[in-house]
């Protein structure tokens, strides 16, 4: 029998992998230490949760990843990554990311993006019984991290919120309230944290309905940007926001799937997640006359790129994809919308 063996490549090889992990740790260690702790004991400087911590770094590898990407707004967590003017690239934020997790020892948890349904007025008041004497009547923080944050709440999905809210935080002084309240609670909970994302004075969550056809095209009237487009495809967020600012003619479409438009989006954006499959048809919907086009996404530009490959082949010229997508968008200041819960009928 002849064993054929795939050759092992440099960056394969049990060396690489080592120096990768002695590198994530140094830069853990340079970038990291000062707040959350030599040994990731966290609470060193600024409220810095553990690393340590098994609840926590058991789910929200996402939402975690962000964070150190770009920063959050309103705390002293900077965004790390060079894009938004931190010291490292996705590279190193990567292997950061995956020494973490292999030093916690725990595996993580996939949790589904789907929204989570419950009574807000009633989480109200159980936020006010339960949650406030540790998180602030406000939402401000204290014992606990500030909940009514709008980035953490704008970027952070509304499983990790009820993952944190069931297990609670080991090491800390956040209990796990699956084993307290009603599952019905814990859900009532989650609606109410995620009915502040746009301000905890709201009483009311602000929904927005996606636009219909008719209205994909913004400030119709108005001439369109002036981009300059880095590499030919990618516009910055400082430039996406003054054309905005200024009403200026285009079509924004978010590349994510339709929850996470739920969520938070641009304001004036339409879903059009990454896996839709009428391309065609879209592009009857879309204006043929040189209006702009821009994508965004997450992850920050996967999605947004490929939505932005299908219009190019199907010979839109002006098509453009925000660069640090909605992530360093809203962590770089920039305003943000609700949407509602109910899906665009993209087949019509």
């Amino acid at each position: 029998i002849l064993i054929v063996s795939s050759p092992v490549t440099a960056a394969d090889s049990p060396e690489t992998g080592k120096e990768e992990a002695v590198a994530a740790e140094a830069d853990y260690q340079k970038y990291c230490a000062l707040c959350h702790g030599a040994e990731r004991q966290g609470h060193v400087n600024d409220d810095a949760p553990s690393l340590r911590s098994k609840s926590l770094m058991s789910a929200g590898s996402q939402e975690r990843s962000m964070a150190v990407s770009y920063g959050r707004r309103g705390t002293a967590m900077g965004g790390y990554l060079d894009e938004v003017g931190g010291p490292m690239s996705e590279d190193e934020l990567s292997s950061l990311m995956q020494w973490l997790q292999k030093q916690s020892g725990v595996e993580a948890v996939e949790l589904p993006l789907e929204p989570v349904v419950g009574d807000i007025a009633l989480g109200k008041e159980i936020y006010a019984d339960e949650c406030a004497g540790c998180h602030g009547e406000n939402g401000e923080g204290d014992i606990g991290p500030a909940l009514g944050n709008p980035v953490m709440l704008s970027l952070t999905s509304d499983s990790f919120l009820r993952y944190a809210i069931v297990n609670g935080r080991d090491g800390t002084d956040m209990p796990p309230f699956g084993d307290y309240l009603e599952p019905d609670q814990i859900d009532a909970v989650t609606a109410f944290l995620r009915s502040r994302a746009t301000g905890w004075s709201v009483e009311k969550p602000v929904f927005r309905t996606p636009p219909s056809v008719e209205n994909y095209v913004l400030n119709p009237d108005s001439p369109g940007p002036e981009f300059s487009l880095k590499d030919g495809l990618y516009v910055l967020a400082k430039d996406l926001n003054e054309a905005l600012q200024n009403n200026k003619r285009m079509v924004l479409l978010d590349t994510r799937v339709t929850s996470m438009w739920q969520m938070a989006h641009i304001e004036g954006s339409v879903p059009i997640p990454y896996y839709y499959e009428l391309y065609d048809s879209l592009v009857a919907d879309l204006p043929s006359d040189g209006t702009w086009i821009v994508t965004y996404c997450e992850c920050p530009r996967a999605a947004a790129e490929d939505v932005n490959s299908e219009l190019r082949d199907r010979g839109f010229k002006n098509t453009a994809v925000l660069w640090e997508g909605i992530q360093g968008w809203v962590s770089l200041g920039y305003p943000v919308s609700r949407g509602e819960v109910t899906l665009v009928d993209l087949k019509k």
